[in-house]
């Protein structure tokens, strides 16, 4: 998983797989789903991100999911 923020757009992008998308889903105003061809969630977008999170406090943890699960 990666984030990413580009501020020219004011757009945070959650990659969830390294997987091309192939469709997309508005499901929330400026709340983008992206799915691959198997319908498997590929990632988020957040437009407006800096209105909707605060983005000075975004962390990422580098532990994979099992880590974190087992912590």
């Amino acid at each position: 998983m990666e984030i990413s923020y580009d501020k020219a757009t004011d757009s945070l992008y959650i990659h969830l797989a390294n997987r091309a998308s192939a469709d997309s889903d508005e499901i929330k105003d400026g709340v983008v789903l992206d799915f691959d061809a198997d319908g498997a969630l590929e990632g988020i977008d957040v437009q407006r991100a800096s209105k909707r999170a605060d983005l000075n406090n975004l962390s990422q943890s580098k532990l994979s999911i099992g880590q974190l699960l087992a912590a």
